[in-house]
């Protein structure tokens, strides 16, 4: 035993696992105590033992086992995680423990199962135990029986399934082993004990011995209803009510109604499997059921019924056999097998239930009509099938076929309908039997109980007394308003005897009469709709009820005085006071009359009233009218007063003041008293002849409303317009109508006969009066306002001219709403009345289409159409279609009756073919207008198939479907479609699309709806496992679903369903439905009517927002909770958890705004901070997102929760749009007054921000929009800078806003974020807009790429991210896009940048597409020419950009914003918003006062860190004491740290201000002028070079535009520029250091600035380019010759590639080339001409000898053999060894002109040009030799013909003409015209003049005056320019646009208009060609931290007259001032010119 001591020490869980038995038993000792000790169900100790549970209880050690049982069972009992284990723990028990013979173990099991089941893992255990019911081992058996018996003791039959348990019950019965059959014996009795009878049917197939045993225990089971004795965890409440019970004593009867609650109402047809039986039929069946024989027949009837006696069918295509067996039903002359054929109806119906519903409307009305039989078997076959169809289906499905059979002339049809329906109403309820039901079904056995049969009358009596009891006599009676009081009375016994179906609670329905077997229905109908339904609607508030009453006096009587009986007070209840009872009167005689008369009015009145003096009639009717007045309301006898004015001469009149008086009697008579309708027949027909009188006709309207008031309007004006149409007086018809549509509106609309109306107004709108028509016009366009859209539908074949009079009223009427009736409703009592008019209202536009007059198609849907549409060819199945379209087309209303169609069609919707399907779906979509609500009766066979194509892969497919379905449920509404399975069987489906579709269409129409069928909650588990998903849209539609189902089931019931889920999946599910829980909209509220009466009848609730509804009833209104579900819609402040908003309502009202009065954001310190961390470190989640999932809204809700008061988080998050307005608006007032409140939530209030983002409602979306313009107003002037994560987490999604197709939301966020430059950085949000471009909204990329353009234009192109050549390629992949408006936004936008920074753009956008490139070029050419936008900009804005590209100066922190806002807002306003901008605050602004106090020693310093970065140098810097910006200390100062002195200096160059620049220079020239410290520069040269190109730049584009300059201050840069290079080119060791690329952009830089015309226009503009031409000679001859001859060559091929480009810069560029051949004999030996070769190999490469022709000018070919002629001279045959480095020599065009060349120099005997006259250094080139004495003349006189280079070629001509004085130039004049030969000679005069020095005379001034005599006069000016090019305004690249204005010239046409066009000197390289590096890049390296300051304060802009007074050369470190240097400079730049003259 010595290695006990070993396993002793082990921690417990490894004793557990030890191979020793004994450690194992030690172990679960040990486990089993630490289990008892646990206190905390959750504590991590249990999740150790997770894997070892199973150990546990399969030991093979028999002791050691028991122990762990014990040990298991204390973990189950305990462990909150133990759920986990259940599968493998009682998969363990049943095949470990159940085979153990120790009775111990046995019982131990069994507890860990019941176990298992008390902690809710019910179902797990049950499928183990089920599974253990099939081992071999009879032992396991045995135990796994007794198991599920015990457990379904304790825990009954709701939470024990019993279904798969009965399922195997039959087989455990047939077992071999006696002790497996006795226990299955003692499970059925205990399962008999839950479910009593239902257990039957599935064990009639057993041995019958058994059976009867089983009987016989049956009996003695105790009648009383089990209990549950053991709960689940979750039921601890029923736990402790039971043991209360059981303490009170036993079964008390207290729990009543729990005890029928415990035990659910089990229906057999559940327990049972379905039979599959259409498969099973006979082959032959149909061929036999067609056979002459009737015994054939029979036999085929025979199979079926036998087959239909399976009490439960399994679902499939019933069609045909329901077709047949219907045709013998109806058709069958033996009646026997009619009553055969109704069995097998009846056993189809029962054993399919819900699943027959969709044939039911096909065989209804032939049952119905096959009752006619008299034979009491058939009978009785027939009532069974009729009555087992009924439960299928619902009574409003069959109802019109029923009330159809109604009329039917045979008495037994007759009687045996009235039976069905008194059977069928017994299983209604009060909501299953709508006042809409009842109405016709009451009118059709109306006539029924007066029928002369007996037996039909009784059948009525009986249905009308069934209905009476189940609707309730409230609801009735108003339909029984005309039967007398006999029988009233045999309807109310009637309905005494009548027992309702679910008004018990067992299944009743054997009372039928039939004795019929229960099928099983009734009982689920009791237990769950029945109940529920009658619950609700007890609990609804009282006077709904009596809703359904105001019906106006029943239908109308069509004016028939009907017989005045007694209504034994019953209808009058809910109605008005007594007065409202229809006052039935009947005929009196005249005499009678005249008694009545005397007895109430005067005598001498009766005297006067047909005197022949109509003065003693007028008296006579003051007297009748005095007494009406004085009469009471009872004692006026109407009929016998109306009677007397009729009298002679009655309402034949003639005097009208008599007349006038008779008819306002008329109207008191009808006010005052109880006028009949008998009465009003009296007076009508004279009242209408008087409506159109003019002096009396507004008191026949009068009379006629009173009238209305007292008989109700319908019937009123039934007869009015009646009367009106059937006289000829057009004025009598025009004003009826005109009255009539005002009693209209007075009256409401409720109970008009539409019908009548209508062809009344036909026949007015074909009168051929004008006014009858127009009122006509009037009546229909205030119909319309109650009907809506069907009223056009009656007068669609009307002339189009009318129907467009009609359509215009009916547009005025748009938008409007039906006024509020005013009248007729006044004598109601309370307010009971308005509930009646509410319902009628919702009815109307319903009604309208039922009157519609509808076609019967069923006889053209033949046999023959219906096999097209099934034909094999598709092409004839679409002829079928086509035809069944135009036949509804052309029905266009039709009946329901469409024969065989549903069937024919709904095979189609599977069609292969799915051009035929989405026919189909159209056709239904017809049908449904079509057909209108009757369209309901299909929606079981037609409908759900539709819903079926929604799984189609096809996505048009599905839209067809998906639209068609909301066809359908327009007309059917929703509720029949979620009846039944049919829904969930479709989202049963595992289709992702029919699952996202179909989902998507419930989220729509759920929350629509007040009420649903309760099979909804069978789609629950499907929608469970579409939230699981695999496809995430399916998922996330699922999720969207979610709390709209449980809108409608409750989230306890939505709860119990996750019940049947996997663990894992259970717990997921659970945590959504408390996320949906939380959002769960509230039932739309019913109109008007319940929330009329919420509290004190506050029908505010309708109209308020809930929280303000409840603060406005203060807090009882809660607590009175009208009823629950009011509660919810009514009056909760969001989404406070309880349904009812504890927090805010449980304090009284004024406490809640107090509340209000705190801030309303609440300073956490270091609260934003913290988030950031939590957001970095991944605690939280990132906010991001494509659209925003529940959990992210959580996050910020929990978030704000500590920063937010509480009441406006409740506003912002809740459920409804007008709270957030109001939260917004709150957030706007407070915005002022919390601004530190705001900064520190801000990161908060930015992502609720983003959340409305995504609302659809534009008014919120407007809200935040304006709240955000103010915020970041706000911002900007406290100078908060946006940090990062605030930035990212709401840009995007402000961006994606950009896109929104309303143009003022556009304009909103685009000010926004011109707004945001303010407060970050614009260089990062150029990359958030760049991202926006990539959006799939084409409107979003177009606005972003209009954005990038503005802040390129606003803060140059320092902006563009991540470089400036990405960014512009990004941007010009939109130039191709498909849409027009992306096109020209990213067209646009590039002509922007090109006019921020020419010519470059071209070499940054790099390869485009042709197509795109011509666009582009294009665009750009067209914007040069748009002068009238462009001054004006140019002139506002390019001062605000002179100094914003300089990074030095933005070191300080404030400076003038406002040009920065402003200016962006012009480029936006250019970009066609205009956009009024609040002049933005001073954000960055200079506190100029403090600078002028400080004497000008205040400006900011330069931070240290700027140097660091460029050379790694760490020393400290030296910044001057004085802390002022100065330019750098002395080089003297700085020993150990020159490098990054001259790194900083050199920085400077660049600088965006001109005077820091020009410091920057003149130290650099300082430097290179004293040779001792020229050295140092060495190593800086490249960089240098690239920030003085970059400054010629920045001059080029910038600061010539900038109108505000001072251009002397330019010029002094210039000079500056141009001396210091000069110092650099003199010194030659310095020179060569220039890199090819550098100097490629150099040369590039210095010609363009040569060919600038502005500078040339300048005072000293000559002075600058002789300067430059100067400096090009220095470069050209001191750097290295390779270098600036390889960068010569790329500059020639980039410029002559660029099409853009001016030939006059190609022509510098190759005059440079000559120099350097004229150099090259004494330069040769240095040149590294492999490298020159190659790049000559590119330029030819790219310029193949053919395109080199093309050129316009000779000059480049010519140039090139020159170059390569001169490189064969020098070097002879050698030449052709320098080609290494071409890559493919034979390729190369190169070595064949190398090669021919040598031939030809070979050849001749190399006749050179002596060597004097190519050193002789003149512009021309001298080396020609007479033979080309021509050439070069030629060449002069092109230049002089051409207008750019015409200045220069006469200078050239007068040098040539001095230098060969006998030079012959008259050949070439002789050619051209006098106009030219005179310009030529004028000016080589005027040259001479100039050069002889009598004053320099502007050349503009000289060309003048000869221009005077050879032109028109008034323009001389603009052909100066023309040809001079002097004034700067012209340098275009075309010749021909010159010749065209000279022309035009000379036709007297004006030219005034030239364009400034800034030069198009493009470098365009083709990334093709291998260029020079560009030295672009080496700027990105070398001055990298430009960009970081630059970036920090991209607004800075100092203005240049400040930056004057603060003195430029403060603190210069030479002791020269900085002016001295410059006037140093200028001299010498003096010196150097005159030396060269």
């Amino acid at each position: 035993m010595g290695d006990d001591s070993e396993w002793m020490k082990l921690p417990i869980d490894q004793k557990c696992e030890h191979k020793l038995w004994k450690a194992r038993l030690n172990g679960y000792e040990e486990a089993l105590k630490l289990f008892q000790k646990i206190d905390d169900e959750k504590s991590p100790e249990w999740s150790k033992y997770l894997g070892l549970v199973k150990k546990f209880v399969t030991d093979s050690n028999a002791v050691a086992q028991l122990k762990g049982l014990e040990a298991a069972l204390a973990y189950v009992e305990n462990a909150h995680v133990a759920g986990k284990t259940t599968g493998e723990v009682a998969s363990g028990v049943v095949n470990k423990v159940f085979n153990q013979p120790k009775a111990r173990a046995k019982e131990l099991g069994l507890d860990i199962c019941l176990m298992y089941i008390e902690i809710e893992k019910g179902e797990a255990v049950q499928e183990e135990l089920l599974k253990g019911l099939d081992n071999k081992n009879p032992k396991i058996i045995v135990a796994c029986i007794e198991t599920l018996r015990k457990a379904l003791s304790e825990f009954g039959s709701k939470i024990i399934s019993l279904k798969p348990i009965i399922k195997v019950l039959p087989k455990l019965f047939e077992s071999r082993e006696k002790a497996v059959r006795d226990e299955a014996k003692l499970l059925a009795v205990e399962i008999y004990r839950w479910i009593r009878d239902a257990l039957r049917p599935p064990l009639q197939n057993i041995n019958s011995v058994q059976l009867k045993e089983l009987e016989e225990e049956w009996v003695k089971v105790s009648s009383a209803a089990p209990k549950q004795t053991r709960f689940l965890r979750s039921q601890q409440e029923l736990k402790a009510k039971f043991e209360q019970q059981q303490a009170v004593g036993g079964d008390a009867d207290g729990g009543g109604d729990d005890e029928e609650e415990a035990v659910p109402q089990v229906d057999a047809y559940e327990l049972l499997e379905a039979v599959e039986i259409l498969s099973k039929l006979p082959k032959d069946f149909y061929e036999k059921i067609e056979a002459k024989k009737w015994q054939e027949r029979k036999e085929a009837l025979e199979a079926v019924e036998l087959l239909v006696k399976n009490p439960k069918l399994e679902a499939g295509d019933y069609a045909d056999l329901v077709k047949v067996l219907k045709k013998v039903v109806g058709k069958d002359t033996n009646v026997m097998l009619v009553a055969l054929a109704a069995k097998c109806l009846a056993g189809l119906a029962a054993g399919l239930r819900k699943k027959f519903g969709q044939y039911a409307g096909h065989v209804v009305p032939t049952i119905l009509e096959k009752f006619k039989e008299k034979k009491p078997q058939v009978v009785q076959a027939l009532q069974e099938a009729i009555d087992a169809i009924f439960l299928t289906t619902t009574l409003q499905n069959i109802s019109e076929d029923v009330l159809a059979v109604m009329d039917n002339k045979n008495p037994t049809i007759k009687q045996q309908t009235s039976l069905f329906i008194a059977r069928s109403f017994r299983h209604c309820t009060p909501s299953t039997l709508p006042k809409s039901l009842l109405k016709p079904f009451c009118a059709a056995l109306l006539k029924h109980i007066n029928d002369s049969a007996p037996e039909v009358r009784d059948a009525g009596f009986e249905a009308l007394g069934t209905a009476l009891k189940v609707a309730g006599e409230k609801a009735v009676n108003p339909f029984l308003a005309d039967v007398d009081k006999l029988k009233l009375d045999r309807i109310k016994e009637c309905a005494e005897k009548v027992e309702l179906v679910y008004g018990k609670k067992t299944g009743g329905a054997a009372e039928k009469k039939e004795g019929k077997p229960i099928t099983g229905k009734t009982p689920a109908l009791s237990g769950t709709g029945g109940d529920k339904e009658t619950k609700d609607a007890a609990s609804k508030p009282g006077p709904l009820k009596k809703a359904p009453a105001v019906k106006s006096g029943g239908p109308p009587k069509k004016g028939k005085p009907a017989a005045a009986a007694g209504m034994g007070g019953a209808g009058a209840k809910g109605k008005k006071g007594p007065e409202t009872k229809e006052i039935f009167e009947s005929e009196l005689s005249i005499e009678v009359c005249e008694e009545k008369a005397a007895a109430v009015l005067p005598a001498s009145c009766i005297q006067q009233l047909d005197s022949g003096n109509w003065k003693e009639r007028l008296a006579c009717m003051e007297e009748f009218q005095k007494a009406v007045e004085l009469m009471e309301r009872n004692e006026m006898p109407c009929q016998a007063l109306v009677r007397m004015l009729a009298k002679k001469p009655g309402w034949k009149e003639t005097n009208f003041q008599v007349m006038q008086m008779k008819l306002h009697i008329v109207a008191l008579i009808a006010q005052k008293g109880n006028f009949s309708k008998t009465s009003a027949q009296v007076v009508l027909d004279g009242l209408v002849d008087k409506v159109g009188d003019v002096k009396c006709g507004s008191n026949a309207k009068e009379a006629m409303t009173a009238i209305a008031e007292a008989c109700q309007l319908p019937w009123t004006a039934e007869q009015v317009v009646a009367m009106a149409f059937s006289q000829k007086n057009p004025k009598n018809q025009s004003e009826t109508l005109n009255w009539l549509s005002n009693a209209i509106k007075e009256f409401g609309f409720s109970g008009l006969n539409v019908k009548a109306f209508i062809s009344n107004v036909k026949t007015a709108l074909a009168a051929t009066n004008p006014a009858v028509r127009t009122s006509a016009i009037t009546l229909l366009g205030v119909m319309y306002l109650y009907v809506g859209p069907p009223l056009r539908m009656f007068f669609e074949d009307e002339k189009p001219a009318l129907l467009s009079q009609i359509d215009a009223e009916f547009e005025k009427m748009q938008g409007q709403t039906a006024p509020a009736p005013t009248r007729g409703i006044s004598r109601h009592s309370g307010g009971g009345g308005d509930d009646g008019e509410e319902e009628e209202q919702e009815d109307v536009g319903n009604d309208v289409v039922d009157l519609l007059p509808r076609t019967d198609i069923g006889d053209k849907i033949t046999a023959e159409l219906v096999s097209k549409i099934g034909d094999k060819n598709w092409k004839i199945r679409k002829e079928g279609l086509d035809e069944v379209t135009s036949i509804i087309n052309d029905a266009k209303f039709i009946q329901p009756n469409i024969g065989e169609l549903p069937a024919a069609l709904k095979s189609r919707l599977n069609d292969s073919n799915k051009i035929l399907v989405q026919q189909t779906l159209s056709i239904l979509q017809q049908l449904a207008t079509a057909m209108g609500p009757n369209i309901k009766q299909h929606v079981k066979n037609l409908g759900i198939p539709v819903i079926t194509v929604l799984g189609d892969s096809k996505n048009n497919v599905r839209a067809a479907a998906l639209a068609t379905v909301n066809a359908w449920a327009e007309q059917t509404g929703m509720k029949e479609w979620l009846e039944g399975e049919d829904l969930s069987e479709e989202l049963k489906k595992e289709n992702p699309f029919l699952r996202q579709e179909l989902l998507g269409w419930l989220a729509e129409k759920l929350p629509t709806l007040r009420s649903v069928p309760s099979d909804l909650l069978l789609c629950v588990p499907h929608l469970y496992s579409c939230l699981e998903d695999r496809n995430g849209d399916v998922r996330k539609k699922a999720q969207d679903a979610l709390p709209f189902f449980m809108m409608h089931l409750g989230f306890e019931k939505m709860a119990k369903a996750t019940g049947k889920l996997k663990p894992t999946s259970k717990d997921q599910v659970l945590a959504m439905l408390e996320k949906a829980k939380a959002n769960m909209p509230a039932k739309p509220a019913p109109p008007a009517k319940a929330s009329s009466r919420v509290v004190g009848g506050a029908a505010l609730a309708k109209f308020q927002p809930a929280s303000a509804l409840a603060e406005d009833l203060g807090s009882n209104t809660m607590e009175s909770k009208p009823d629950p579900k009011k509660a919810k819609a009514g009056g909760a402040s969001s989404k406070a958890k309880g349904v009812q908003g504890k927090k805010v309502l449980s304090k009284p009202n004024l406490k809640e705004d107090d509340d209000k009065s705190g801030p309303i954001f609440i300073i956490v310190p270091n609260g934003k901070e913290q988030r950031m961390k939590d957001e970095k470190g991944l605690k939280v989640l990132k906010w991001n997102f494509t659209t925003p999932r529940d959990e992210y809204i959580e996050q910020l809700k929990t978030q704000m929760s500590s920063c937010v008061a509480k009441w406006l988080q409740d506003e912002m998050f809740h459920a409804d749009f007008q709270h957030h307005n109001k939260a917004l608006a709150v957030m706007i007032e407070h915005l002022e007054s919390e601004k530190d409140g705001v900064i520190s939530c801000l990161d908060l209030i930015l992502k609720w921000l983003t959340l409305r983002f995504f609302d659809t409602n534009t008014s919120v979306l407007m809200k935040a929009l304006e709240y955000l313009k103010l915020l970041f107003n706000l911002l900007s002037q406290e100078e908060y800078h946006l940090t990062e994560n605030e930035a990212s987490s709401f840009i995007p999604y402000l961006i994606l806003k950009v896109g929104e197709p309303k143009d003022v939301i556009r304009k909103d966020v685009r000010a926004i974020l011109n707004r945001m430059c303010l407060i970050y950085p614009a260089s990062k949000m150029f990359t958030f807009i760049m991202e926006g471009t990539k959006s799939k909204n084409s409107k979003q990329r177009a606005e972003c790429l209009e954005e990038l353009g503005c802040l390129v234009e606003s803060y140059g192109m320092n902006v563009c991210q991540p470089t400036p050549g990405k960014a512009l390629k990004e941007m010009a992949t939109h130039i191709g896009d498909r849409d027009n408006t992306v096109r020209n936004a990213a067209l646009n936008t590039i002509v922007t940048v090109y006019n921020v920074h020419g010519d470059q753009v071209f070499k940054l956008i790099g390869n485009l597409s042709e197509k795109d490139m011509s666009m582009l070029e294009e665009r750009i050419k067209r914007s040069a020419k748009r002068p009238s936008a462009a001054p004006v900009r140019q002139a506002e804005e390019k001062p605000q950009r002179t100094q914003n590209i300089s990074a030095n100066a933005s070191m300080l922190r404030k400076g003038p914003a406002e040009d920065m806002s402003s200016k962006l807002n012009q480029n936006r306003n250019m970009g066609s918003h205009s956009e009024t901008t609040h002049t933005v605050p001073r954000e960055f602004q200079l506190d100029l006062d403090e600078i002028e106090n400080d004497n000008g020693t205040v400006r900011c310093e330069m931070p240290a860190l700027v140097q660091h970065k460029l050379d790694d140098i760490f020393e400290p810097v030296l910044i001057p004491e004085p802390k002022i910006r100065a330019v750098s200390p002395h080089f003297d100062d700085m020993h150990s740290n020159t490098a990054s002195t001259i790194n900083f200096v050199i920085s400077q160059v660049a600088s965006g201000d001109i005077n820091t620049s020009i410091q920057a220079l003149a130290q650099i020239d300082e430097v290179l002028r004293q040779e001792d410290k020229a050295e140092a520069m060495s190593g800086h040269i490249d960089q240098f070079l690239i920030a003085t190109f970059m400054q010629l730049r920045l001059i080029y584009n910038t600061h010539m535009a900038d109108e505000k300059l001072d251009k002397d201050e330019i010029v002094k840069l210039y000079s500056c520029i141009i001396g210091s290079m000069i110092s650099l080119f003199q010194i030659e060791s310095l020179a060569r250091e220039a890199s090819t690329g550098v100097l490629k952009d150099l040369m590039h830089g210095l010609i363009t600035l040569m060919l600038d015309s502005r500078v040339e226009d300048l005072e000293e503009g000559e002075q600058v380019i002789r300067s430059v031409n100067l400096l090009v000679v220095k470069v050209l001859e001191k750097s290295d010759q390779t270098n600036i001859l390889s960068a010569l060559l790329v500059l020639l091929q980039d410029s002559l590639l660029a099409t853009a480009s001016s030939p006059k810069f190609s022509e510098l560029v190759m005059k440079c080339l000559w120099r350097m051949v004229r150099l090259l004999p004494e330069t040769i030996n240095s040149i590294n001409l492999d490298r020159i070769l190659l790049d000559i190999h590119i330029f030819m490469k790219v310029f193949p000898k053919e395109k080199l022709k093309q050129c316009k000018s000779e000059f480049p070919i010519r140039t090139l053999k020159t170059l390569l002629h001169t490189l064969c001279k020098l070097k002879g045959p050698k030449i052709l060894d320098h080609l290494t480095m071409i890559d493919n020599k034979n390729e190369s065009e190169l070595e064949a002109h190398l090669c021919r060349v040598m031939k030809h120099t070979m050849d001749q005997s190399g006749s050179k040009a002596d060597k004097d006259t190519e050193k002789g250094a003149s512009r021309i080139e001298e080396k020609a030799s007479k033979a080309k004495v021509n050439d070069i003349l030629a060449e002069i006189f092109k230049k002089i013909g051409s207008k750019e280079n015409t200045k220069e070629g006469l200078a050239e001509l007068y040098e040539y003409k001095k230098k060969y004085s006998d030079a012959d130039i008259e050949p070439f004049l002789k050619n051209s015209s006098q106009f030219f030969q005179s310009y030529v000679e004028r000016g080589l005069r005027l040259i001479e003049t100039e050069r002889e020095g009598k004053g320099r005379i502007a050349a503009s001034t000289g060309i003048s005056p000869q221009m005077e005599g050879t032109c028109v006069p008034a323009s001389t000016h603009t052909v100066s320019s023309s040809i001079g090019n002097t004034n700067g305004e012209e340098v275009g690249p075309s010749v021909y646009l010159e010749r065209l204005k000279i022309l035009r010239q000379r036709c007297g046409l004006d030219n005034a208009k030239q364009e400034d066009r800034p030069p198009l000197t493009s470098l365009l390289s083709k990334p093709a060609v291998p260029t020079v590096a560009s030295s672009t890049d080496m700027l990105h390296s070398k001055l990298s931290q430009l960009r970081e300051s630059r970036e920090q304060y991209q607004h800075l802009d100092l203005d240049s007259n400040q930056t004057h007074s603060s003195g430029i050369g403060t603190t210069l470190a030479s002791p020269s001032s900085a002016a001295a240097n410059i006037d140093d400079l200028k001299k010498r730049l003096e010196r150097i010119k005159s030396s060269r003259k």
